[in-house]
């Protein structure tokens, strides 16, 4: 569910010279954030629930709903913390960490990165690690629990939600580039998200409300996926994704 129309967030940003850095100028902790996801609501979610700056140091200074106004967005505003998520329109997180690497390496103003997503998938999480993020939280992360991630990534932190972790450590700790997957790689972000909730034996009606997206959609990512990889039911698609360990 991309929302094209929303082009105006960039707009409506708050000015790249506005204040930064820990204390905003009260003693207070402040941090200067941007949301990227695709989905208006969840973003909505997120700005009633960190963005009361007053109570918690969290000013949210714009928003995109895909990869073009996420770029502009952070370049207009230079936040400190951008929450982004893995699955966006034009290319995904990743697409939007390889395109801000210049802001990411900025000595005296970097713009950092946390991952929040739906996903708890290793290929997605050890993805955006090597793109850049300093973390990884998945959507069932509490306020509290996010905004402390927040200033941790505004200090220089590395976190994670606590079985993401062990994605990493295996990722790294490996010499061994992993194997390409020809298959998988004709299936688009959505796609295999959908793949491993159907998997995971999610019926269309909760793999709808998880996502954000209709019934109808979900149906017609099943459809590609069955179609891509030539398999003829979701029993097959269970086994095809369970022998590949992406369950």
């Amino acid at each position: 569910m991309s929302e094209p129309t929303e082009a105006n967030a960039a707009a409506e940003a708050a000015p790249g010279d506005a204040p930064a850095g820990p204390a905003g100028g009260t003693g207070r902790r402040h941090v200067r954030v941007v949301l990227v996801d695709d989905h208006r609501m969840f973003r909505t979610g997120v700005q009633a629930e960190i963005g009361q700056t007053e109570q918690t140091g969290v000013e949210v200074v714009g928003e995109a709903a895909d990869v073009d106004q996420a770029v502009t967005v952070i370049t207009a505003t230079r936040p400190e913390v951008v929450l982004l998520d893995v699955h966006l329109p034009g290319g995904g997180g990743v697409e939007v960490l390889r395109r801000c690497l210049s802001l990411m390496g900025d000595a005296e103003r970097p713009v950092r990165f946390l991952a929040l997503s739906v996903s708890d998938a290793a290929e997605d999480v050890i993805g955006v690690i090597r793109g850049g993020a300093r973390g990884y939280v998945t959507k069932t992360i509490t306020g509290a629990d996010l905004i402390d991630s927040i200033f941790r990534v505004q200090e220089g932190d590395a976190v994670f939600s606590p079985r993401l972790a062990g994605f990493v450590l295996d990722a790294f700790a490996s010499t061994d580039a992993p194997p390409v997957d020809e298959d998988l790689d004709r299936l688009t972000q959505r796609e295999r998200e959908v793949l491993r909730l159907i998997a995971r034996g999610y019926a269309y009606k909760e793999i709808a409300k998880q996502l954000f997206i209709s019934v109808k959609t979900v149906e017609s990512h099943v459809s590609a996926v069955l179609r891509k990889l030539q398999l003829s039911n979701r029993h097959e698609l269970t086994r095809w994704a369970t022998a590949r360990r992406l369950v």
